[in-house]
């Protein structure tokens, strides 16, 4: 976690506490000339416009008092969507029973992609079940070998 992303999670937390609603991820990029600040947010029942253009108003405040960035960016707060990134062992939890797209740093089984059932999540080992054609495999992956985890729309 670079320090911008660490002084914004400190200001946007209090915020976020006091509406209800969750800190999902936080990224600072430069994208071609320009600096994007970007906060996601959700709640359990979902998040509309309403609610981050209210967020994005009373950070931008906060921001102004506080500002860690020391060039021009832009504040961006938004859902993090249907492939809303899996960060915390509570993302896992709260995933069982929906199909998720774990990427790990080393290979597992010689593979290193994985898209299916996020089946269980004990702390320390998810385990998920693939489908390939007409038989299911489970796949037991070490929490701490996950390079990137993400819900997967299934179509």
């Amino acid at each position: 976690m670079s320090k911008v992303t660490e002084i914004v999670e400190g200001l946007v937390t209090p915020i976020l506490n006091d509406m209800n609603l969750e800190l999902v991820d936080i990224e600072y990029v430069k994208e071609g000339k320009d600096w994007f600040l970007r906060v996601f947010i959700d709640s359990e029942t979902g998040i509309d416009i309403d609610e981050c253009a209210l967020v994005s108003e009373r950070l931008s405040e906060k921001m102004d008092e506080h500002d860690p960035v020391p060039h021009n960016y832009f504040l961006e707060v938004s859902s993090p969507g249907a492939e809303r990134p899996l960060k915390k062992q509570v993302d896992f939890e709260r995933s069982i029973g929906k199909n998720v797209y774990i990427k790990t740093y080393e290979p597992i089984g010689g593979e290193k992609e994985f898209e299916g059932e996020l089946t269980a999540f004990d702390g320390q080992t998810i385990t998920i079940t693939i489908k390939i054609k007409t038989r299911k495999k489970t796949i037991e992956i070490p929490y701490e070998k996950i390079a990137l985890a993400r819900l997967a729309v299934v179509f």
